[in-house]
């Protein structure tokens, strides 16, 4: 089906191209209905609000400078990419968009919202923060949007998300959007949406069928000279790379930079501008390998990504699917590499019940899953170190200021999930409960 049929006007085809999940969601939003649709990561998602979104805003008038439209995140990355959606899709109408998260001041953003905008995109913390300055007035939202639901209940956001749903009027349209279509996520659309249209565009908790997956088993000690060997030897140009901890993300970066492959760590102890400055780099191909924590595994939108890493198996079976997702994205291929070692066969076992089948194994010649005693040096390597402890849990966290400076990039709740026993990163079975 063409975006033609589907009912948008001709400033939105200019930018447009359709998947599955948009064909099936516009005509929903178009028509008025709230929805609740669940998709793999990397399948249109965005542009499936996005696109309804403002063709409904422009076809009525506004009356008032205030926003008429809010989308929640979990992450700022995720703000920051669908507010550039908005403004590359909505370019030819006239909408003004912006996106507001932690991390950085306030008061750029207070001057945007005076000048009045159309469309919000923004983390639930640093909204309220506004919202309790009385920066910013939701009184006339005719659409909310949840994008990433799932992550925004296993980051703890459910109590932030119900103080905002107080503030905003009743009458409105609502969307729900979520890349895993879990229990709790029934739950959450139950309290929220009314009589909703429903998509499912792939099984729950399934990888994208694009992707190409495969586990090489290796000694703890011998993942690093694997994972350079791997990038040397496949000459891998771009690879995103996950690590479990803040802190083993800035060690593996700097290891691979002493193997003479560049790389960058993205976490939430980096600061705002240290995390777009990475990202940038990795995406212009100055920089070859990203390390990044689970805070990347949603927010990172990579055009093309070739290769995804696990370097560390996560705790929780569902992030491996949100991480792996970061490639094959939109139809195109990609492959994700996991680095086993004997203490995450668990772990392993967890991932395969989840998707429902075996993952394909293969042995590196020179790397199994013997202790490295008398391990011989990879003779590519300039630096063989390994002699960092692991990370201990909660050593770099920081209780965020209301102006977001200090906050931590996990977003602007997560503090308040750790004192009340949750864990932010989503690496726990914890789940937040729904309405």
């Amino acid at each position: 089906m063409s975006f033609s049929a589907l009912g948008l006007s001709a400033e939105l085809l200019r930018a447009a191209h359709p998947t599955p999940i948009q064909t099936q969601a516009i005509p929903a939003v178009l028509a008025g209905h709230d929805l609740l649709a669940g998709a793999q990561t990397g399948t249109g998602k965005t542009a499936a609000f996005t696109l309804p979104m403002l063709q409904r805003l422009s076809q009525s008038r506004a009356a008032s400078r205030l926003p008429r439209a809010l989308v929640l995140t979990p992450t700022r990355e995720l703000a920051a990419q669908v507010c550039d959606s908005v403004r590359t899709y909505g370019q030819h109408l006239p909408l003004r968009a912006m996106e507001i998260f932690g991390g950085v001041g306030m008061a750029p953003q207070v001057a945007q919202l005076r000048r009045g905008v159309d469309i919000v995109v923004a983390t639930p913390g640093r909204l309220l923060d506004h919202a309790g300055q009385g920066h910013i007035d939701l009184s006339r939202i005719e659409l909310l949007v949840l994008d990433e639901a799932d992550r925004m209940l296993d980051m703890g956001f459910i109590h932030d998300i119900r103080r905002v749903l107080k503030l905003l009027p009743s009458r409105r349209q609502n969307l729900l959007f979520s890349a895993t279509y879990t229990t709790e996520i029934e739950r959450l659309a139950n309290g929220l949406l009314r009589d909703p249209q429903r998509i499912e565009v792939a099984r729950r908790s399934t990888a994208a069928e694009t992707v190409a997956q495969l586990m090489h088993p290796v000694a703890k000690e011998r993942k690093r000279a694997l994972l350079s060997h791997l990038i040397r030897s496949g000459e891998w140009q771009q690879v995103l790379v996950f690590t479990r901890t803040k802190h083993g993300a800035n060690r593996l970066a700097q290891q691979l930079e002493s193997d003479g492959i560049s790389a960058a760590a993205i976490h939430g102890n980096k600061s705002q501008g240290a995390r777009t400055r990475a990202l940038a780099d990795f995406k212009r191909g100055a920089v070859r390998t990203l390390v990044a924590t689970d805070i990347a595994a949603r927010g990172l939108d990579i055009d093309g990504l070739p290769h995804v890493v696990n370097f560390e198996l996560p705790n929780v079976p569902e992030d491996y699917v949100h991480r792996i997702g970061r490639t094959g994205r939109a139809g195109a291929e990609g492959k994700a590499v996991s680095l086993v070692s004997p203490d995450e066969n668990g772990m392993r076992a967890g991932i395969e019940r989840l998707l429902g089948r075996r993952i394909p194994t293969e042995m590196i010649p020179g790397f199994d899953q013997s202790p490295a005693v008398a391990e011989q040096p990879d003779p590519n390597a300039r630096d063989q170190r390994w002699a960092a402890p692991r990370e201990t849990p909660g050593r770099h966290h920081h209780r965020p200021r209301s102006d977001g400076r200090g906050t931590t990039a996990f977003a602007e709740g997560a503090q308040r999930q750790r004192r009340r026993g949750g864990n932010p990163s989503g690496n726990s079975n914890r789940r937040s409960p729904g309405f």
